[in-house]
């Protein structure tokens, strides 16, 4: 069965054009229409509908796809659903969640079925297939996060820019006279997802070091808390010591934290510790300099988004400076 990719590559353009003459949401070429309408003649291509029809029967409801491996909770993720799905109800929307790791055959199922109007993609990687698999549906799409922005063009998303981020707390902590830092960047599995917020804080991390010319280290976290205290004892135990870490891998902050205080490292004179991407307003993180995720906007944003992709608005990407959040000061090095 034809698909609207097979539509877009026969008439020489791209899926969100062939969604546009379709809808007539948008003003095409006669050129270009004509071209598109040949090649849905010559391929007998049946989509599930126009957009023009999802207008007066939508589903009304937004689809929002959080990768999840069972048992292994995220407070990041619950925070973000619940703000997400607050934000869609402003708009008339329900929130469907999806937590299949894969993601792919389960956007399908939903883009094909008509359960959801628009998907909300989250822990976005570079060349992700969902990306791909919901553009040759022609499904509308906005991401929270971004991995590539070539291959995104096409899409809205909003970010916190984490390669700002990361560069930021290293900058404020060499200025509070640090020269030695750790950073304790996102987990291997991250890593090797190559997710967007991993890529972008190590970027980070590495710009910050040509820049400030101070020694940053970089410690890819753990999923394994025997393995993350044993990485995290070979990083300090080095000659001459660290004396500040800066962690984007929050997950096991409670972890560090402990192993840090059984090293003798525990006390902000022993090792200054800034936290980058933390949960506004959470207890534990207030204690420590920080620069937290601004939850609510990118969800607020990515909510609207997805409305708007609905109406094939034209992609917009927001990427949200950093900022230090009130609180604690970065202490200097123990003397």
């Amino acid at each position: 069965m034809a698909t609207i990719k097979d539509v877009a590559e026969r008439a020489g353009v791209a899926p969100s054009t062939v969604s546009y003459v379709l809808s007539g949401s948008r003003k095409i070429s006669d050129e270009t229409a004509t071209a598109v309408r040949a090649a849905i003649a010559e391929l007998g291509y049946h989509p599930r509908a126009s957009a023009r029809t999802l207008r007066r029967a939508r589903s009304e409801v937004l689809v929002l796809a959080v990768p999840r491996e069972r048992g292994k909770y995220r407070a990041m993720d619950g925070r973000f659903a619940v703000e997400i799905s607050d934000a869609a109800r402003d708009h008339g929307y329900d929130l469907l969640m999806m937590t299949d790791p894969d993601g792919v055959g389960g956007l399908r199922r939903v883009a094909r079925s008509g359960l959801a109007d628009a998907a909300i993609l989250m822990a976005v990687a570079e060349a992700d297939p969902r990306i791909a698999a919901l553009r040759d549906l022609g499904f509308p799409t906005a991401l929270l996060g971004h991995g590539n922005e070539r291959d995104e063009a096409e899409l809205s998303w909003v970010d916190l820019d984490w390669a700002a981020a990361v560069a930021l707390a290293v900058r404020e902590t060499v200025a509070a006279g640090h020269r030695r830092i750790v950073f304790w960047a996102s987990a291997d599995h991250e890593i090797a997802a190559r997710r967007g917020y991993a890529m972008h804080g190590l970027s980070g991390a590495e710009a910050a070091a040509l820049e400030t010319g101070a020694d940053v280290r970089v410690c890819p976290s753990s999923a394994d808390p025997d393995e993350l205290r044993a990485r995290l004892r070979r990083a300090l135990r080095v000659s001459p010591a660290p004396t500040a870490l800066i962690v984007q891998h929050l997950i096991p902050l409670d972890t560090l934290l402990d192993e840090l205080a059984a090293l003798g490292r525990g006390s902000p004179d022993e090792l200054a510790v800034v936290l980058v991407g933390s949960l506004p307003d959470e207890a534990g993180p207030g204690r420590l300099p920080r620069i937290d995720l601004p939850v609510g906007r990118m969800s607020a944003a990515v909510a609207g988004l997805a409305v708007a992709a609905i109406d094939a608005g034209p992609p917009r990407h927001e990427l949200i400076p950093p900022r230090l959040a009130g609180g604690p000061p970065i202490p200097p090095p123990h003397p």
